[in-house]
């Protein structure tokens, strides 16, 4: 509040006027709770929409495979698809796990030892996409090349993977990645 003083004859009158600062600060306080309101009015009424967008149920039920293990012999290796991603099952033999855990102690892009990659020392269970741009590597057939280590290959630009699925050699950044899954007390494996 600001004093203003004026001379009337002998009088001396003084009246009060309410600052400019206040008004603007009060101004300034409506804007931004106008604003706020409409900020969430507006989130309210988009909900339902980006709700919408979310996986109905029966997507979210085929979200898990179930992929019965105890079928598969030593050596073997089957492709699963789950959510459209191919997932590499490998049923390591002795000498496969042997290789793998050698190769602990080596010098690795993505170090990473081959107790902490399984569940089950002989089921080996990772996302067959190549980390490097997403390829689908080789050797899960019989007559695919299987790489230098014995394990993947991707012809697309050279990368090799051992037995445990980790990046030995190539471009690919990272070790073949691990699913969520489960091993059930029925040989059963869980994706998912």
């Amino acid at each position: 509040m600001a004093k203003i003083k004026t001379r009337s004859g002998n009088k001396t009158l003084v009246a009060t006027v309410a600052s400019t600062k206040t008004g603007s600060e009060r101004r300034d306080f409506l804007y931004i709770a106008t604003g706020a309101a409409a900020a969430v009015g507006t989130g309210l009424a988009a909900w339902p929409f980006i709700d919408s967008m979310n996986p109905s149920a029966d997507v979210l039920s085929v979200s898990t495979v179930e992929f019965d293990a105890s079928l598969m012999q030593p050596g073997q290796r089957v492709t699963v698809k789950w959510r459209g991603i191919p997932i590499f099952i490998d049923y390591r033999t002795s000498a496969q796990i042997e290789n793998a855990r050698a190769d602990d102690a080596a010098i690795l892009k993505d170090p990473e030892r081959d107790d902490e990659r399984v569940q089950r020392t002989e089921l080996l269970v990772v996302i067959g996409l190549c980390t490097h741009l997403g390829c689908i590597p080789l050797g899960q057939s019989r007559g695919d090349s299987l790489g230098e280590w014995g394990g993947w290959f991707c012809p697309c630009h050279g990368s090799h993977y051992d037995t445990s699925g980790r990046i030995r050699k190539g471009p690919a950044p990272k070790n073949l990645a691990i699913p969520p899954y489960t091993l059930l007390p029925n040989g059963k494996i869980l994706i998912g």
